[in-house]
């Protein structure tokens, strides 16, 4: 079985699809989603829907590029929100340097006021860190975060990799490495262990290669799958079995609250 640990199915593009789509997947064996918030406004959607589907986990944060929609109050709520049934990391959270984003300051003091959170409640977190590896990763050693998680769509080096790695993350692979251009994701890929990534998709976004301009979703777990083992030597089903394995190891509470 397959899991998308990265998949935004709580959007409003899946709204008049979700329980086809859900049923699609599990047909072709992905058959586990984690599903991180992004807003303060989105958490009641996504609660609502986790109690809909047993196959999804949640977690819950503020994703840093919507933060001028976001207050500290909205933190103080936080805590409260991840401390329930099959809730198994705080994110999608972290700092983004992508154009037009929040000012650095404000993005910096939302991210330390979460990791105080995850903290506090020993949860792993989901890591957002567009152009920002560096400073995401002294901000988590000045925090004393110990956590672990996942460093989502990570396209780093192989020098950072080994950096967040150390921190006790695994490293989020999705779409990129099915570019052929993307030769460095590639060689960092190849010379991971096989211990320390997921699949994800970014569900609507990030779609594959020879599939630019639609909408992503975790159908897509396979072919990622597929490009992995090729870049690795490996067998899908070795892939399938061992991203597995290593997602329960940084979500302990995924097996927690079944019913």
């Amino acid at each position: 079985m397959f899991i998308d640990s990265h998949c935004h199915l709580d959007f409003d593009v899946f709204d008049e699809q979700r329980d086809s789509l859900m049923l699609r997947c599990l047909e072709n064996k992905v058959g586990g989603f984690l599903v991180p918030a992004t807003t303060f406004a989105s958490w009641p959607k996504l609660a609502k829907l986790l109690k809909r589907y047993p196959e999804w986990r949640a977690a819950y944060g503020l994703h840093p590029y919507f933060l001028a929609e976001a207050s500290f109050d909205q933190i103080d709520s936080l805590g409260e929100q991840c401390d329930a049934q099959r809730v198994v990391a705080v994110g999608e959270i972290g700092l983004d340097y992508w154009p037009d984003a929040v000012d650095m300051k404000i993005q910096l003091d939302f991210f330390s006021r979460q990791l105080k959170v995850a903290n506090s409640l020993k949860l792993p977190v989901i890591l957002h860190a567009r152009k920002s590896y560096d400073l995401v990763f002294k901000c988590l050693r000045e925090a004393g975060f110990n956590g672990g998680g996942v460093v989502h769509a990570f396209n780093g080096s192989i020098e950072q990799a080994k950096r967040f790695i150390d921190l006790g993350f695994v490293l989020g692979i999705g779409g990129t490495v099915t570019y052929p251009r993307a030769k460095k994701a590639h060689r960092v890929l190849a010379s991971l262990s096989d211990t320390v990534f997921v699949l994800e998709t970014d569900s609507p976004d990030m779609p594959l290669y020879g599939f630019q301009g639609q909408n992503n979703t975790p159908l897509s777990i396979p072919l990622i799958a597929h490009a992995i083992a090729a870049i690795r030597g490996e067998s899908v089903e070795r892939v399938a079995v061992q991203t597995y394995d290593n997602l329960l190891g940084v979500f302990p509470k995924w097996n927690e609250d079944l019913i």
